[in-house]
């Protein structure tokens, strides 16, 4: 029966390292290529639900203060949810930023929320970091 010398088996591990070394950083870049393409995608489709939003609603667009609960609840034409409204729900829910794992709304700077939006303009982009924010 053979048996492995120290050395041998000290090389084993250096070229284990280095294999490791190699491949880890790998992953991470695909993990984060996925999490890009989810806040792609989850942009995308808020984006088309605040165009139905506008054009079933006489062209307003959410308020900032009610964004959650106009998006995600039935409403009237003025955006109230009273009475038997019959628009909506245009979301089940505001979807989770895969980068920062939460999925509040503001329209302060880079950084202060997850997701940005302007009740004027109708403007819905990332807000977690500033190279997201052009997406």
């Amino acid at each position: 029966m053979p048996a492995f010398t120290l050395v041998e088996l000290l090389i084993v591990v250096i070229i284990l390292g280095i294999l490791a070394a190699v491949v880890i950083p790998q992953f991470n870049k695909t993990t984060d290529e996925a999490k890009l393409r989810g806040m792609v995608t989850n942009l995308e489709h808020i984006r088309k639900q605040l165009d139905l939003y506008e054009l079933q609603h006489n062209g307003a667009l959410p308020s900032l203060a009610q964004f959650t609960s106009q998006m995600t609840t039935k409403t009237n034409a003025d955006g109230t949810t009273g009475g038997t409204p019959k628009f909506g729900p245009y979301l089940n829910m505001i979807p989770t930023n895969p980068f920062t794992n939460l999925n509040d709304v503001s329209n302060g700077g880079v950084g202060s929320s997850s997701w940005y939006y302007d009740e004027s303009t109708g403007d819905f982009r990332a807000n977690c970091h500033a190279s997201h924010s052009t997406y």
